[in-house]
């Protein structure tokens, strides 16, 4: 049997950031390590009925990916935007 989760999909900054709620169980690592302090707790529900996160909250997301590294669950990835400039 296979389980497929399905991610946010929120695009800030220089960054499309993925967040899957199945798999996030409200830690917070991944706010206190985000050095723009962009990622805060959003309204949706993680698998533990706990608040999961998202970004927009403070800067822009740099994509540095230090969320996507901390995040002990695979909960969040991060995919840069390709500067067009």
């Amino acid at each position: 049997m296979t389980i497929e989760f399905k991610p946010l999909k929120i695009e800030n900054g220089k960054a499309i950031f993925y967040i899957f709620p199945d798999l996030c169980k409200g830690c917070g690592l991944c706010i206190e390590k985000c050095p723009v302090k962009t990622i805060s707790w959003a309204e949706q529900l993680g698998v533990y009925g706990t608040p999961t996160v998202e970004p927009g909250h403070g800067k822009d997301c740099i994509a540095c990916k230090m969320c996507e590294l901390v995040c002990p669950d695979c909960a969040i990835f991060i995919k840069k935007i390709k500067d067009t400039a």
